[in-house]
Parts: structure tokens; C-alpha cells; sequence
């Protein structure tokens, strides 16, 4: 049965690893994790390191901008959902009836 290992656990192997004050083979017999899985989570938290210290106003623009979109789609659903009651209306007013959908 394979081992499932939380974020944590992960970050703190890695982190060691990235230190370097021990070889993988004592971290992989200090954590009994496979010597292979230490140097995959340490690529991976070198990897993501830079998104850490990330320019925070493009990442402040884009959340504006998805908020922007957001708000766009609420306000044609709204409009949508507008029209659509009108339609009925007019349907019920010409035909007598609910409109069959």
C-alpha cells in the first residue's frame, strides 16, 4: 500500500534536504522515505520558490481582474434572467400558456 505524506511532512524533508546538512541516504533512513521521493519534494520546493517571493501587485491585478469578470457574468445573467422572464410573460399573454421547455 503506498504512503501518502502530507504538505508538511514534504516541506520539512525537502527543506532539510535543500540545507544540506545531512546526505539523502541519512535523511531517507531518518525519515524512512525512498532517497528518489527526497530529491523529487526538493526539486519541487526549489521549483516553487520564486512564486514565494512573487511581484504581489500582478498577483493583487489579477485577482482585480477576475473580480472584474465575475461581476461582468452576474450582471448578464441577471440581464438573462431578466429577458427570460419577460419572454415567459409575453408567451403566457399570446399563447395562454406556460411555455414548454
Amino acid at each position: 500500500m503506498r504512503r501518502v505524506y502530507s504538505s508538511e511532512f514534504k516541506g520539512k524533508v525537502a527543506l532539510e534536504a535543500v540545507k544540506g546538512e545531512r546526505t539523502m541516504a541519512e535523511l531517507a533512513s531518518v525519515y524512512e522515505v525512498h532517497p528518489n521521493m527526497i530529491t523529487k519534494w526538493k526539486r519541487e520546493l526549489l521549483e516553487a520558490l520564486p512564486a514565494v517571493f512573487a511581484d504581489k501587485r500582478r498577483k493583487h491585478s489579477r485577482e482585480k481582474k477576475q473580480e472584474s469578470n465575475q461581476d461582468e457574468l452576474h450582471r448578464l445573467l441577471g440581464q438573462m434572467k431578466v429577458e427570460n422572464e419577460f419572454l415567459r410573460k409575453k408567451y403566457r399573454k399570446i399563447f395562454g400558456r406556460e411555455p414548454d421547455l
